[in-house]
């Protein structure tokens, strides 16, 4: 069995064989330090953010794209693998995806992860590589593609051609950043403490980035910082625009940063074939007209580009002769 996961920070996705998508739970582990076990992960273990007593931590063990929990995301790794292949007793190829910007370390700390959850061979393959070929793209010929796949910790960009990466970038500006954000600004503007739960569904609900005019509204429910009772208020797009707009920019910039370091002809290329954009903050409201009017080139959000990395790894073993760059044979971490 031949399994590929997209190991996010928000969400984990896994994809076996022809089967397609079968797994997309968030990537959080609910632990009891009482009883010194694991309790939930996923869908049900999100369900306890924010609403567990002590004894009960309910963690996220990757940040920014990368394990800062290893022991959970071990747990995690191998839960859903068994929930994907029913405890059957034999040893998958797994495909993991990994930001374009990770460190031998981190690799070595995902590939170890892969293996104690029972993978037989482990591969690697770059996160913005997995998500153009899951957009439908055909990277095989000498014609340059930009894809830029905002997900939960990393925004990645690359430019590609001939099944190679030929420029990229990483930046830790993507949803959960966002949400943050949206946090700090309702705390400081109405003095009001919400979840960042409770953002994410407003940035979802109310953002527009490209041309806010106070139509997009949603009642956020918190704590009131000064009276320290319960509170609600109307967010509307101009509130969410003001508290995140720099964070966009950002990723903007990270976008013009990787045209620098382009070879000219790729950058035609580009300029003809529009920039692919995937990932969950793909879905961001007005992101793609905003993009476009930043860099001048037209930008299109694939279908469905919350799955692209996850549809990619499917593509990627099919193709693993081909792929020169962004796809890595770890086995000799053994």
């Amino acid at each position: 069995m031949d399994i590929g996961i997209d190991l996010g920070t928000a969400n984990v996705m896994i994809s076996v064989g022809n089967k397609g998508i079968v797994l997309n739970e968030p990537s959080v582990v609910a632990f009891n330090k009482k009883l010194n076990e694991v309790i939930a992960v996923g869908e049900e273990a999100y369900k306890m953010v924010g609403r567990t007593p002590d004894y009960i931590t309910v963690v996220r063990p990757l940040s920014d794209g990368v394990i800062s929990d290893h022991k959970m995301t071990e747990r995690m790794i191998t839960a859903f693998i068994e929930k994907v292949t029913g405890k059957q007793l034999f040893m998958p190829n797994i495909v993991m995806c990994i930001p374009s910007s990770i460190t031998d370390v981190e690799s070595r700390a995902v590939v170890e992860a892969a293996k104690i959850a029972g993978a037989r061979q482990v591969y690697l393959i770059e996160e913005p590589v997995a998500a153009i070929m899951g957009a439908g793209v055909d990277i095989s010929k000498p014609e340059g593609n930009m894809v830029v796949d905002i997900g939960g910790g990393t925004t990645d960009i690359a430019v590609i051609s001939m099944n190679g990466v030929v420029t990229k970038s990483s930046v830790k500006v993507a949803g959960n950043k966002l949400d943050k954000a949206i946090v700090k600004y309702v705390t400081n503007r109405y003095r009001i403490l919400i979840g960042e739960k409770t953002a994410e569904n407003a940035k979802i609900a109310a953002a527009n980035v490209y041309s806010p005019d106070g139509s997009r509204k949603i009642i956020v429910k918190g704590r009131h910082l000064v009276r320290g009772l319960p509170e609600q208020i109307e967010l509307t797009d101009y509130d969410i625009y003001e508290a995140i707009i720099d964070n966009v920019r950002e990723m903007i910039d990270a976008v013009k940063s990787v045209f620098e370091k382009t070879p000219p002809e790729l950058v035609g290329d580009i300029y003809r074939n529009g920039i692919y954009l995937t990932g969950g903050g793909a879905m961001l409201y007005g992101l793609d007209r905003l993009m476009s009017s930043q860099v001048g080139v037209t930008c299109n959000i694939a279908n469905d580009p919350i799955s692209c990395v996850a549809k990619g790894t499917r593509y990627a073993f099919k193709n693993i002769d081909k792929l020169l760059d962004g796809f890595e044979h770890v086995s000799m971490y053994k």
